[in-house]
């Protein structure tokens, strides 16, 4: 006579054996998506530590922001721990998760704290943490098209499309203060800061905010958004403006033109704002240094594509000014991607292309005009020091 217990335990088991397959062969699984040819940490770390590789540590840093997609689709879909895809992709390379960042207006979770796991690295015989390792990442997502979390995803898009600016949202204020605490506890040089398309916006300004003062942390910014309704009106600004130089060029002058009063006090300005940054230069050029985020686009992508235009040179006369601890123009490592023929939408602004084996990287030797807008404030002699600079 048959068991209807057992029955029942082996239906159960069956179907357990089902949703551990299916969660294995998950396109998010770490095995199916992730990297093919990038090694987890071992002993020879030791001698030659693999992070000290570009590539490596641009694969390993774009992983760690697809956990964070993975977190919030875990908790969408209330996969239990045993189950859960977003592990996989810190595990393997001997991280942790140290903390999750909530969205407090729908409870997303939109960024996390990655840290070193000295524990899980002794285990794979990793005596001490790589060198080029970070000790910490907080890493941020992107918008992220799932009815939880779509309205306020959708949200901060527009606050960075009509503003140019993220300093308003909430998101902001958690994920600076994040990368405050980590940069206080492990020192700014062992912290970077990462983010992939509307996450890439957030960790460029909290990186901008905390080199304001003075804390260089390293950043990794994938996709970052570069349009904005701002930018389109300035461009439409600066081609008004050309159009009127054009007009005035092409008008009857006198043998002996005079200058405007206006003309005269703005020689005078650019006079003396050039004479202070010479003199700010030569009193507190030793031991400045500048903060250099590195940029990852693709041309095809409409979303960050604008970061490969090209500063103009009446541009670069204006950024002159004020400039104040080096002579260089603002500095940031731009590395773009393009490939031949068509390209969708969705591949050239995804994430999973920087660890593809295939790509073909650039470090772009142009100066980006947006890059300069955007971190020029970082390299302005500050309205203080001007005006202490002032001989009486």
């Amino acid at each position: 006579m048959a068991n209807p217990g057992a029955e029942e335990e082996k239906q159960g088991i069956e179907k357990a054996m089902v949703v551990i397959v299916e969660e294995e062969e998950h396109p998010y699984a770490f095995h199916v998506s992730g990297p093919r040819n990038v090694a987890k940490p071992n002993w020879r770390d030791l001698i030659n530590s693999s992070w000290k590789d570009a590539n490596y540590k641009r694969t390993v840093i774009a992983c760690f922001i697809q956990a964070v997609y993975l977190l919030e689709l875990d908790r969408q879909e209330s996969r239990p721990k045993e189950t859960a895809l977003a592990p996989n992709w810190w595990i393997i390379f001997n991280y942790k998760l140290a903390r999750i960042l909530i969205d407090e207006r729908d409870g997303s979770i939109f960024g996390a704290v990655l840290e070193w796991d000295r524990s899980a690295a002794l285990a794979n015989f990793v005596l001490v943490r790589p060198r080029g390792a970070p000790k910490a990442v907080l890493a941020l997502r992107g918008t992220l098209l799932k009815v939880p979390t779509i309205r306020r995803d959708i949200e901060d898009d527009l606050r960075f499309l009509a503003w140019e600016s993220l300093k308003g949202s909430v998101r902001f204020k958690v994920a600076l203060e994040a990368l405050k605490v980590v940069a206080d506890r492990y020192g700014c040089d062992k912290v970077c800061v990462a983010g992939h398309s509307l996450g890439a916006g957030f960790a460029l300004q909290v990186g901008k905010a905390l080199a304001k003062e003075g804390i260089y942390v390293d950043a990794h910014l994938f996709n970052p958004p570069s349009i904005s309704l701002a930018m389109i009106l300035r461009n439409i600004g600066e081609k008004a403006g050309l159009a009127w130089n054009l007009l005035k060029s092409m008008l009857p002058s006198s043998s002996e033109p005079q200058a405007s009063n206006d003309e005269e006090i703005e020689d005078d300005s650019f006079s003396l704002k050039n004479w202070l940054g010479h003199i700010y230069r030569e009193k507190n050029s030793v031991g400045l240094k500048k903060w250099v985020p590195h940029l990852y686009v693709n041309n095809r992508d409409y979303i960050c594509c604008r970061y490969t235009d090209p500063e103009g040179v009446e541009e670069k006369d204006v950024e002159k000014m004020n400039i104040g601890p080096t002579d260089a123009h603002v500095a940031a490592k731009l590395f773009v991607v393009s490939k031949p023929g068509k390209q969708k939408f969705l591949e050239a602004h995804g994430l999973e292309q920087w660890w593809s084996d295939e790509l073909d990287l650039q470090l772009a030797l142009n100066e980006s005009k947006l890059i300069s807008r955007q971190l020029k404030s970082l390299y302005r002699v500050p309205a203080t020091q001007q005006t202490q600079g002032r001989p009486r």
